[in-house]
């Protein structure tokens, strides 16, 4: 199945193709095999950052590679193809971690911090509390202000690669009288005292990727680890999930596609009445509408994160890819795992795997319901 060129130029048409080699190559062997264990394979993570994905926008003084917002969508969309594991944790690290550092880090932390996330250190984004999923702020993690910084106590649930972060964005109220006022963001080092990583959760889907509860308990941190100004952590949640939808989005569009060519494939393959199955007029044409409605999901991520790097309005088209993505998603995960007939409902076969993946994309980083609601806010 050929490789979509849809709005790229030959350096990111290339740029793409060498994750897609690198993502067939390292990846594909291992991708069970992490599903079946929930375990990311700590030698593929190495080579994650060998490949020079894990900094893309990181500026090559402090060892990232200096490249754009949209190469970053790019790697996503071709790890996700083989494995959305894979795809979430690089997502979270460049579209949330790196992005919100660069847009709001002071020059000390991008010092200290940008050179470890570009070799070897994983960043993770934790916001979601039990009582906080789409009432982001309303928070009960606490940080009281003490003479040396901030006293943190509280805890954080799904949190995304938490088993193999190194670095927490960590949002907490100063001051719950404030409301989202209050909101704070902190950079915390997983090897703080007090900090500890607890049950990690036993998924449907992207089981490789590891979502955890964390806990602080008297987590003492200085004045400089407040990321931004104190009090504007809603700003940098809100700002930092807006461009992480448009990451989602080409996670889903990327797993989309990977159903679609084991689908196609194995439609060649596969023989019934003497022929094979692809010859017949009904599957062509369910074959085709996948095959039409991922394209459009793909116009739409592409189209936002345009938007994006031109510094243009992009929340609404944001919104609209992420909702058209997982929707596209999940059908056609479930089209092409009928498409494979009895085999498809079975681990033998990739199918059941893009179906189990699918589904969270309607859920993380802002449900289905909120994003039409932020749509229908800004029509």
């Amino acid at each position: 199945m050929s490789k979509p060129l849809t709005l790229l130029n030959e350096e990111e048409q290339a740029f793409r193709e060498m994750v897609a080699d690198f993502a067939k190559k390292e990846i594909e062997p291992l991708k069970l095999v992490m599903d079946e264990s929930q375990e990311m394979h700590p030698e593929l993570i190495k080579k994650l950052f060998e490949l020079d994905i894990m900094g893309i926008e990181i500026p090559e003084a402090y060892g990232g590679i200096g490249s754009t917002f949209f190469n970053s969508i790019l790697v996503i969309e071709e790890l996700s193809r083989v494995d959305s594991s894979v795809g979430v944790l690089v997502d979270v690290h460049n579209t949330l971690v790196i992005t919100s550092l660069n847009r709001w880090g002071s020059e000390t932390q991008k010092a200290k911090y940008f050179p470890q996330l570009s070799n070897g250190k994983i960043g993770a984004f934790a916001l979601s509390e039990s009582d906080s999923g789409s009432d982001a702020f309303a928070l009960k993690c606490r940080a009281v202000p003490t003479e040396e910084g901030f006293l943190l106590n509280g805890s954080k649930l799904w949190i995304t690669s938490a088993q193999q972060a190194g670095l927490f964005i960590v949002f907490a109220t100063i001051n719950p009288e404030a409301g989202y006022k209050g909101i704070t963001a902190f950079l915390v080092d997983r090897d703080t005292p007090g900090f500890t990583i607890g049950k990690k959760e036993n998924k449907l889907g992207i089981r490789a990727s590891s979502t955890c509860e964390i806990s602080f308990a008297d987590v003492r941190l200085s004045h400089d680890s407040v990321l931004g100004e104190v009090g504007k952590g809603y700003k940098i949640a809100i700002e930092s999930l807006n461009e992480g939808r448009i990451g989602i989005s080409a996670q889903l569009v990327g797993l989309a596609a990977g159903a679609l060519e084991h689908a196609l494939a194995y439609t060649k393959e596969r023989k019934q009445f003497g022929q094979p199955i692809f010859n017949f007029q009904a599957v062509q044409m369910r074959l085709a509408e996948m095959a039409s409605r991922i394209e459009a999901a793909r116009l739409l991520t592409y189209n936002a994160a345009r938007l994006k790097e031109a510094g243009q309005p992009f929340v609404k088209e944001a919104a609209m890819a992420k909702y058209f993505a997982s929707q596209v998603a999940e059908w056609v995960a479930s089209e092409a795992l009928e498409l494979f007939g009895g085999y498809g409902f079975t681990k033998d076969y990739p199918a059941e795997k893009y179906f189990r993946d699918s589904k969270v994309g309607k859920i993380y980083e802002g449900t289905t319901f909120m994003q039409l609601q932020t749509i229908a806010k800004l029509l």
